[in-house]
């Protein structure tokens, strides 16, 4: 964890370019799920975000995650000194594989902000995701994380 902070701080400190709105970006998410975080921008305000995680480890209910969504960002509704702050949204899915064979696909909304530093190759992310799993049963599932990443390609 140390070494990944150091990566952080000296990236933040050394890189140049402006906020990454292109290219590829990975992290990691922290929260219900936890995992890697991956994000590909596909045009100046749309991308597609997925993660690899997993949550409730250590109990009977641990599971792994894997999502996609293809997000809309609007940098217009919060304005900031340095950087660009978007307001973002859009349709997902998720599956999750449990401990306890109990395997769960359903749609996702995800809805957060999304901070990308001028000049450094990194942005940060806080995010909520109504869920509604479709198999094997209806039921409601909200998911939650802040994160990081680090972006490639600009």
């Amino acid at each position: 964890m140390k070494l990944l902070f150091l990566v952080v701080v000296i990236s933040l400190l050394c890189a140049r370019g402006s906020a990454q709105d292109s290219g590829f970006g990975l992290g990691i998410v922290i929260g219900d799920p936890t995992g890697l975080a991956a994000k590909a921008w596909t045009g100046s305000d749309r991308a597609l975000a997925f993660a690899l995680a997993w949550g409730g480890i250590g109990n009977d209910n641990g599971y792994f995650h894997v999502q996609g969504d293809y997000l809309f960002h609007n940098f217009s509704l919060i304005t900031v000194s340095k950087g660009k702050l978007a307001l973002y949204y859009g349709p997902g899915a998720r599956l999750r594989l449990s401990e306890n064979s109990d395997t769960r696909l359903g749609l996702r909304f995800p809805v957060g902000l999304d901070y990308l530093f001028e000049g450094a190759p990194v942005d940060v992310f806080v995010e909520l995701a109504p869920t509604l799993d479709l198999i094997p049963g209806t039921s409601f599932d909200l998911d939650a994380g802040i994160g990081f990443r680090y972006w490639f390609g600009k």
